[in-house]
C-alpha cells in the first residue's frame, strides 16, 4: 500500500514538473522557429554555456542518463537533486538555439531524480531500484501521455531481456497519475487515430516483416552512429567546451543549408507532416538521423526519443509507396519500431503504437516491433543498459 501511495505522490509531482518543462519547451520552439537565423548563429556559444554549467557542477551530473542507469544497477548510490534544473535548463538552451534533440531524456531524469530523493526517505526492500523505475515511468508518461508504454519502458530499459516486476505497482500508479496531472494542466500530447482498412493476406504479412527488418536496422544504425560519434569526438577533442563549440559551427552551417531549420528541434514538424498531409522528402529521415547524432554526440542535452519518432515517421512515409500500403499506416509502424530498435526495448514501442494510434492496430505493432527488436543487433542508445541474454539474429 505504501508503495502505491508513494507512486501517486511521485506521479503528481513529476506530472507538474513535466508540464512546466514541456510548456516552456513549446514556447522556446516557437521562438526558434520565428527567429531562426538570429538564434542559430549563437548555437556554438550556447553549447559552450551548457557544457560549462555541467562542469561547474564538478562532473557528477554530466553523466545524465548514464547516472540514472548506474544507480539502477547499483554502481552509484546517489542522484543529486540539482540534476533537474541542470538538465532542464540545458535542454531549453539546445532547443532555443536550434540543436536537433529530444526531450524524453530530461523527463526521465526529472522523474528518476525526484523519485530517488523520495525513496531515500522510505525504507523498503530494494527501494533504490523500485523508486528509480517508478520515477522513470512517471517522467516518460507525464511528457508523452502514454502511461502503459511509459510503465513498460521503465520496467524493461535498465536490463534488456527482463522486467523489474518489483516496481510494477508503484510504476503503474506513478505513470497514470503523471499522465493525468500533466494533461489536466494543459500539456498537449501527440495522438493520431489511424483509420486504415487492412486486408490481411500473405503479401501483407511479408510487408510487415520487411517493415520490421527495415525499421530495426535504422534504429540500430542510429544507436551505433551515436555511440561511435561520441567515441570519435572524445578522441578528437579533450576539452568538452572546445568540442561543442567547434562542432556547433559545422552544425550551424548544416542546419541553415539543409532546410533552414527543418531538422532542428524535436522533429515534431516531420511527424505532423507525415500524418497531416505535409511534404515529406525521401531524405528527411537520414538527415534528421545524422544531425541528431551529431548534436547529441557534441554534448548538447535533450534526448533521442522524439527525433526517433520523427525518423521512423519520415522513413515510413518515404517507403509507403514502395510497399503499396497507406502512408499513415507505415509511418505509424516506423514511429514505434525505430524507437524500440534504438532503445533495445520491445513492449514499450508496442504500447506506444497502441496508445498513440489505436489499440485495434496493436497486433501489427507487435509483429513489426518484434522483428525490429530481433534485427537491431542488440544495440542501444543507452550504453549503460545491461543485457540479460542475447536472442538477436545478428551480433554487434
Amino acid at each position: 500500500m505504501i508503495l502505491g501511495i508513494c507512486g501517486v505522490v511521485i506521479g503528481a509531482a513529476v506530472g507538474i514538473l513535466d508540464m512546466g518543462f514541456g510548456r516552456i519547451l513549446l514556447y522556446v520552439t516557437e521562438l526558434r522557429e520565428e527567429y531562426f537565423i538570429p538564434l542559430i548563429i549563437f548555437l556554438p556559444a550556447a553549447g559552450a554555456l551548457s557544457v560549462w554549467l555541467y562542469h561547474w557542477d564538478e562532473g557528477t551530473c554530466v553523466k545524465g542518463m548514464g547516472l540514472i542507469f548506474q544507480v539502477g544497477h547499483g554502481e552509484e548510490d546517489r542522484i543529486p537533486l540539482r540534476l533537474i534544473p541542470l538538465t532542464v535548463l540545458s535542454t531549453w538552451i539546445t532547443h532555443l538555439f536550434g540543436g536537433s534533440a529530444g526531450r524524453e531524456g530530461v523527463a526521465v531524469q526529472i522523474g528518476a531524480t525526484f523519485s530517488h530523493w523520495v525513496g531515500l526517505k522510505i525504507k523498503v526492500k530494494n527501494n533504490s531500484k523500485i523508486f528509480l523505475v517508478t520515477g522513470m515511468a512517471a517522467g516518460f508518461s507525464g511528457l508523452f501521455g502514454t502511461p502503459v508504454a511509459a510503465c513498460f519502458f521503465a520496467l524493461e530499459v535498465l536490463t534488456a531481456g527482463t522486467l523489474e516486476y518489483s516496481a510494477l505497482f508503484p510504476a503503474i500508479a506513478a505513470s497514470f497519475t503523471a499522465s493525468a496531472v500533466s494533461r489536466t494542466l494543459g500539456l498537449e500530447n501527440f495522438h493520431y487515430a489511424l483509420n486504415t482498412i487492412i486486408q490481411i493476406d500473405v503479401s501483407f504479412i511479408v510487408k510487415l516483416l520487411v517493415m520490421g527488418v527495415l525499421f530495426g536496422l535504422v534504429g540500430s544504425l542510429f544507436a551505433y552512429g551515436l555511440v561511435s560519434m561520441k567515441s570519435r569526438f572524445r578522441r578528437t577533442f579533450h576539452d568538452p567546451v572546445k568540442k561543442i563549440a567547434i562542432v556547433s559551427i559545422f552544425l550551424v552551417i548544416l542546419f541553415i543549408l539543409l532546410g533552414m531549420g527543418r531538422y532542428s528541434g524535436l522533429g515534431t514538424n516531420l511527424i505532423s507532416a507525415g500524418f497531416h498531409g505535409g511534404r515529406i522528402y525521401g531524405w528527411d529521415w537520414i538527415l534528421k538521423l545524422v544531425l541528431t547524432i551529431i548534436t547529441i554526440a557534441a554534448g548538447f542535452q535533450g534526448g533521442e526519443v522524439t527525433p526517433l519518432f520523427a525518423i521512423g515517421t519520415s522513413l515510413g512515409a518515404a517507403v509507403a509507396g514502395i510497399l503499396g500500403l497507406p502512408l499513415e499506416f507505415v509511418a505509424a509502424m516506423g514511429y514505434a519500431a525505430v524507437f524500440g530498435s534504438a532503445t533495445n526495448t520491445l513492449l514499450a514501442p508496442v504500447f506506444i503504437g497502441a496508445e498513440v494510434f489505436g489499440y485495434s492496430y496493436m497486433p501489427y505493432f507487435f509483429v513489426v516491433c518484434s522483428i525490429a527488436y530481433l534485427f537491431n543487433g542488440d544495440r542501444s542508445i543507452y550504453t549503460a543498459q545491461k543485457k540479460l541474454y542475447n536472442i538477436r539474429l545478428f551480433e554487434k
